[in-house]
């Protein structure tokens, strides 16, 4: 399994290491990588150690003016790498009209996509180039085989699960090689036999489960909360965002007496948590 290969020059949970493993398996390199969003370029990137080392030539992607000024500034030296300040989506300026103005080739090496919120819609509009390699983010909160994609909306930043991913990966014709904590890796359909991975299913791939939160009820009404115990983005303890049922208002209804039974539908009412 390639999750043997994490390590971190610049990406933050392994990638540089299982890119340069998966690199090493493909039959033919061009050398070409894009990111998006970039940042500065080098900050938790997942192609700076591909340019720096590899001697990759990169298309950089960031649409925050003062990040790109910093990025721009990082690669003044090396003609390889071309920066760019816009926005990707995925109705206008999508990927395919950005790189059009570049000479990066439609099957080039390595495609980033780390925009916190609309990935899957990003990806899912790209049509004219087909990396050999993609890492995309989801969501690392949402439990594995769960399906979920968030609203086409820019101001959105909830992030897509990584069954989802998985789905749309092979609707465009890649499979999935490795996920690291918050990212998933794919690569095209022609190339997955060479990696001689038995079950590419998430379940097997994901190993790294420590930012989800399973909560359910008892048949009490007090809510239970296995794994992850805070929001990690925040720093909130997720028993703080989850309103308990008062203890003198807890049981099982239908075996409550009446007077319970009429106190637990007042609360209902008075707080509006009725179904």
């Amino acid at each position: 399994m390639l999750d043997h290969f994490l390590k971190n020059v610049h990406s933050q949970f392994g990638e540089d290491g299982v890119l340069e493993a998966i690199l090493r398996v493909l039959p033919s390199s061009d050398k070409w990588c894009v990111e998006f969003g970039a940042w500065d370029g080098r900050y938790l990137s997942n192609a700076c150690h591909l340019i720096d080392s590899n001697g990759f030539s990169a298309v950089l992607i960031e649409a925050d003016p003062k990040k790109f000024k910093q990025l721009t500034a990082n690669f003044s030296k090396n003609r390889k790498v071309l920066p760019i300040c816009k926005f990707v989506g995925w109705k206008n300026h999508t990927l395919d009209e950005i790189l059009a103005d570049t000479p990066i080739p439609l099957d080039f090496d390595f495609l980033s996509i780390d925009v916190d919120g609309n990935d899957y819609h990003i990806w899912e509009a790209v049509r004219r180039y087909v990396p050999k390699i993609v890492c995309i983010e989801f969501n690392p909160t949402i439990a594995t085989g769960i399906d979920f994609v968030q609203p086409k909306d820019a101001s959105s930043i909830q992030g897509a699960s990584l069954s989802a991913l998985v789905g749309l990966g092979k609707s465009k014709g890649y499979a999935l090689v490795a996920v690291t904590r918050n990212n998933a890796i794919f690569v095209r359909d022609q190339y997955f036999l060479l990696f001689d991975i038995p079950d590419n299913s998430p379940d097997k791939l994901r190993v790294d489960c420590s930012w989800v939160t399973h909560i359910f009820w008892g048949m009490d009404g007090e809510p239970v909360i296995l794994g992850n115990q805070v929001i990690p983005w925040h720093g909130i303890r997720i028993e703080r965002m989850v309103r308990k049922t008062p203890g003198i208002l807890r049981g099982f209804p239908p075996s409550m007496p009446w007077w319970k039974r009429k106190a637990l539908g007042l609360w209902k009412r008075v707080f509006r948590l009725g179904a």
